[in-house]
């Protein structure tokens, strides 16, 4: 175990870490936003999405228990494949969801600037024209603090916190659904205004990259992330990711339902595409008079968020702390507090980068899509390193073997990489290169070690560069349903990503270490007997 890191986190706590990093501000928006690009087929979108979350989380719920240490999300693949696989895996996966502890404040004070009472009139000011205004800037910024300051000194704070939020997130849905229904639910919407798929099958691939489906589900790994805390891992991580999953995606067909069938007519006049809410549910709510409902939201728009935000400022700070282990942080981030058990440097790292974040994207819809797909490009590894470390035999302890992994990973690492070119072109090229950008990073700290095994850390990690340029180039000439010039002609398209992705995933497999590849004087897998 990580030394300094206290397993203090059981199975309950541990799921409702992932269901309360998965219910966050994706329920008050994703309904809304799925349905306008794509209609009443928004509920197909949650449904494919949650099945393709199932299955990589599969892949990480065997590898958690494997190496149960904090911040795991960004080592697995360093592990498996060595240095430059694992900066780009991790890279990705600190940049999405570090960004997503500002998100959440955000979407609290955006909830808050639509209050529709007359002594709240001055909250309409922080939030004009799709942007945070500096008022709502600060009100989010102290919002993040609060997330911080809860996750200060202890983990057991944390968990009993976060615990008695999540609780409460998952009421308020049933609720939500339980109120639109019984207030108005019309099942002609899910058949009129342009039929059930009203934009084609191509808008319900892409509403689930880019419209808070694959945004909603990220937060599966926070289980995972907090495996060197938790309590029999080997049992409980597995159990968590699952658990979680399922558990957010019966709540989100729901309310993808509720939101569907509930829609007043007179909305729905000039399509789906034409309706703008600004509080979605809430002014949903308000629209059918259920106004004990919109007074209930626009109180959960401060929990929901803040349970996640509350959450990911945990997860994030292992995530540091893991990097900072695989040697590409100073190694101030890796220190933990010898009375709090908490890596606090890692902490005020992160506050830094959310409040950056927070200035440059004021709000909510204008990060998601990209969370979405850096997420997924650190998704993909997960599918490769686990059956790389089944290649090593019995030079890995295995305490969980999911069955029929040996097709589970290859379908997951097929399905993200759809997934990521449904997101469009050219955001998804536009994110390639953020997380490209990153690599002087890594090569820094590489010849600080005196480019000790880069060679071979190089070509091990190829496929995956190879890759990332190669699904910008189908992104860039492939259908125009997805943003590409049209060079490769719809449904052709998805093939070629599909076969071509099964070719990346056996090179990657094959690239494999034939032994895990730890950092020096590091064996993850005594953790459990620390």
């Amino acid at each position: 175990m990580d030394k300094g890191m206290r397993r203090e986190i059981h199975l309950v706590a541990l799921t409702m870490t992932g269901l309360g990093s998965i219910i966050g501000s994706g329920w008050l928006f994703g309904a809304w936003k799925a349905a306008k690009v794509a209609g009443p087929a928004a509920i197909v979108a949650w449904i494919l999405g949650m099945a393709v979350i199932l299955l990589i989380g599969l892949t990480y719920a065997e590898l958690g228990p494997m190496f149960p240490r904090s911040g795991g999300m960004v080592r697995y693949a360093h592990y498996s494949h060595g240095s430059f696989v694992g900066f780009l895996s991790g890279w990705a996966n600190w940049i999405a969801i570090a960004s997503v502890i500002p998100i959440e404040a955000e979407a609290s004070i955006q909830y808050m600037s639509s209050w529709p009472w007359h002594w709240a009139q001055w909250t309409h000011h922080l939030y004009v024209n799709k942007t945070l205004t500096p008022p709502g800037l600060l009100l989010a910024a102290i919002l993040v603090f609060i997330y911080f300051l809860l996750n200060y000194w202890t983990v057991k704070l944390f968990a009993r916190a976060n615990t008695l939020i999540t609780v409460f997130k998952f009421i308020i849905p049933a609720l939500t659904v339980i109120g639109l229904i019984a207030a108005h639910f019309d099942t002609h919407n899910f058949t009129q205004y342009g039929g059930f798929a009203p934009n084609g099958w191509a808008s319900v691939l892409t509403a689930i990259a880019t419209s808070g489906v694959i945004f909603a589900f990220n937060g599966f790994q926070s289980p995972i992330n907090l495996a060197g805390e938790a309590r029999n891992p080997s049992r409980n991580v597995p159990l968590a990711v699952i658990g979680s999953v399922l558990l957010a995606g019966v709540i989100y067909l729901c309310l993808q339902a509720a939101f569907i069938g509930s829609m007043p007519g007179n909305l729905l006049s000039h399509g789906w595409a034409s309706i703008n809410l600004k509080s979605p549910f809430a002014d949903l709510a308000l629209a059918l008079n259920v106004n004990w409902l919109a007074i209930i939201l626009f109180l959960d728009a401060f929990v929901s968020p803040s349970g996640t935000g509350i959450t990911y400022t945990a997860t994030t700070a292992r995530m540091v702390h893991g990097l900072e282990a695989n040697g590409y942080f100073p190694k101030v981030f890796g220190r933990i507090h010898p009375r709090y058990g908490v890596p606090r440097a890692a902490m005020w790292l992160n506050l830094v980068i959310a409040y950056i974040f927070m200035l440059m994207f004021r709000g909510w819809g204008e990060l998601s899509g990209v969370i979405s797909v850096a997420t997924l490009i650190s998704y993909v590894t997960g599918p490769i390193a686990v059956m790389a470390f089944r290649k090593m035999g019995e030079n890995v302890e295995r305490p969980v073997r999911v069955p029929g992994m040996a097709v589970i990973a290859p379908i997951a690492f097929i399905f993200a990489s759809l997934i990521l070119y449904w997101a469009q072109w050219p955001l998804t090229g536009e994110v390639i290169i953020v997380i490209i950008i990153g690599l002087p990073i890594y090569f820094y700290y590489t010849a600080k070690a005196g480019w000790r095994g880069f060679s071979e850390h190089f070509r091990r990690g190829l496929w995956l560069i190879v890759y990332l340029l190669w699904m910008a180039l189908v992104s860039f000439l492939g259908s125009g349903k997805f943003g590409g010039i049209g060079v490769l002609p719809y449904g052709w398209d998805m093939v070629v990503v599909a076969v071509s992705a099964l070719v990346f995933y056996l090179w990657g497999v094959r690239s494999g270490f034939p032994k895990p590849n730890f950092p020096e004087g590091e064996n993850p897998q005594l953790a459990d007997a620390e």
